[in-house]
């Protein structure tokens, strides 16, 4: 296999747009080939046969971007739940002074604060040039999910209001779901994170 640089041109198009839940501030097309032919200088790294290792070598950073990415939306779904739950009275009182918010706030807060260290212990190793493919899923397993469950709470703190376009938080909760999937799916980063386990820990 090899990576090649394709222009559009004869033979390349661009075919319909995808329609997607989330992250709509980028486009998702099709990609029509018929007949299409490349010049050989159009090769990635001059070398062929290395487009898997091309791939795959950017997996570990492609992974720790995607976990970077969990950390924002999780940190934004909070920013907004707190900001929220000060505005928003319930029996002439703030809900932020109920205890079942506390202790949704509670444990979000935890969460992101989790997955940003996880972001960091990955994003350190991958700088100093070490494999990091179990620390690059770790983050990315942790931080994908706990934005896909954040956004969730921070929806369910804002009540009817989280489900209307009005509010922040229903874009969240779409935009989450795609780090679930992205850079390899979540139950992919567990094998990898199990398999990586026990190589580095032989009895």
């Amino acid at each position: 296999m090899s990576l090649f640089l394709a222009e559009k041109g004869p033979g390349f198009t661009v075919g319909r747009k995808l329609e997607k839940l989330g992250y709509k501030g980028i486009d998702s097309a099709e990609l029509l080939f018929s007949d299409y032919r490349i010049a050989a200088d159009r090769l990635i790294g001059g070398e062929e046969g290395r487009g898997l290792q091309q791939a795959l070598g950017g997996l570990e950073l492609g992974r720790i971007n995607v976990a970077a990415r969990g950390v924002g939306v999780a940190q934004a779904a909070l920013d907004e739940a707190v900001a929220y739950s000060q505005l928003r009275k319930t029996f002439s009182n703030p809900i932020c002074e109920h205890q079942a918010i506390q202790l949704k706030l509670g444990d979000m807060a935890t969460e992101v604060a989790a997955a940003r260290l996880l972001v960091a212990h990955a994003a350190a190793a991958y700088d100093r040039g070490e494999r990091c493919d179990m620390e690059a899923g770790m983050a990315k397993l942790f931080a994908s999910e706990a934005a896909v469950k954040i956004s969730l709470e921070a929806m369910r703190i804002h009540g009817g209001y989280g489900y209307s376009k009005e509010f922040t938080v229903e874009r969240l909760y779409r935009d989450a779901p795609l780090l679930v999937i992205g850079e390899g799916t979540n139950e992919l980063q567990r094998i990898i994170i199990a398999r990586q386990l026990i190589a580095r820990n032989r009895v």
